[in-house]
Formats: C-alpha cells, sequence, structure tokens
C-alpha cells in the first residue's frame, strides 16, 4: 500500500548560481502549506539553499547540469530530494565532516552538510562516483498546540 502523500511537487533547473534562490524560493512557498514558523521555514530554506548550492558549486563543477528538487507533504512533515547527475561523492563521511571542502581555492567552509543536518530533523545522502548524489532530507513542521505545549514547559522550566 503506498504512502499517504497530502501533496508533492518536482521541479528542474540548470546549475547556476542564479537559480539557487529560485529554489529557496520554491521550497519556502510549497512547505508554506503546513503553516511553518518563521523559524522552521528559514531552516528548510537554509538547507535547500545548501544542497543546491553543492551540487552547482561541486557536481558539476566549471559545467552546466540539471539539478532536480522534489518535495513531499506528508502529515504535518515535508521531505525534499535534492539531486544531480555530476561526479558524485567519493567519501560520503569525509565529505560530511565540519570544514571538509574540496575547494578551499574558492573559500568554501565545508560546512554545507553540517548545515543540513543541524537545520533539518533528518538527513541522508546517496551519492556513486560518476553517477550522481541525491540528498534526502525531512522537517516536522509543529502544530500550533505543540508549539503552546513547548512554551509552558519552557516557562514551568524557567520557574523551577
Amino acid at each position: 500500500m503506498k504512502d499517504h502523500i497530502d501533496n508533492e511537487m518536482n521541479l528542474e533547473f540548470i546549475s547556476k548560481s542564479s537559480n539557487e534562490s529560485f529554489a529557496r524560493i520554491t521550497i519556502a512557498a510549497f512547505a508554506a502549506q503546513l503553516d511553518p514558523t518563521i523559524e522552521e521555514l528559514a531552516d528548510i530554506k537554509t538547507a535547500v539553499s545548501e544542497a543546491v548550492t553543492n551540487c552547482i558549486i561541486h557536481a558539476y563543477e566549471n559545467r552546466i547540469g540539471i539539478v532536480k528538487m522534489s518535495a513531499k507533504l506528508k502529515d504535518n512533515e515535508v521531505i525534499i530530494e535534492i539531486s544531480d547527475h555530476g561526479k558524485g561523492i567519493e567519501n560520503i563521511e569525509m565529505a560530511k565532516e565540519p570544514l571538509y571542502t574540496t575547494k578551499p581555492n574558492l573559500e568554501r567552509s565545508g560546512m554545507g552538510f553540517t548545515i543540513m543536518e543541524s537545520f533539518m530533523d533528518s538527513m541522508e545522502i546517496e551519492s556513486v562516483v560518476g553517477l550522481g548524489t541525491k540528498v534526502t532530507m525531512s522537517k516536522k513542521i509543529k502544530k500550533e498546540d505543540e508549539i503552546e505545549n513547548d512554551v509552558e514547559e519552557m516557562d514551568f522550566i524557567t520557574k523551577d
């Protein structure tokens, strides 16, 4: 039986740096259906920005390729896939290390995957050298009553 999906979208664009902001705006508009907080929306946009930038800078290097972004809304969660058909990642664990970069000459910080992991609830990387990479991220959007419970819990903790 197929999982219940509330909505989904697919987008393809060429790997130009000007399309990074296009991807951010698109995912923000799509995720807005879940009524996220400004902070949740900023987290999603930042994670997508990092993933798309990785495709542009690392996957295709100095050539133009296609970046694919798909997103699904399921219950109160947004699930996002960013993929390319670029050169792939030789060592995913090393690439996930904070400050690791293969492009120090471009003043890259090496924090892309770290940022994605910290801003999203989950992140998975699949990559095959010579075939490309797919990053899947998800974030659960809290409902208003969950936010109120968190605030009440914080009030209780700070009063002790």
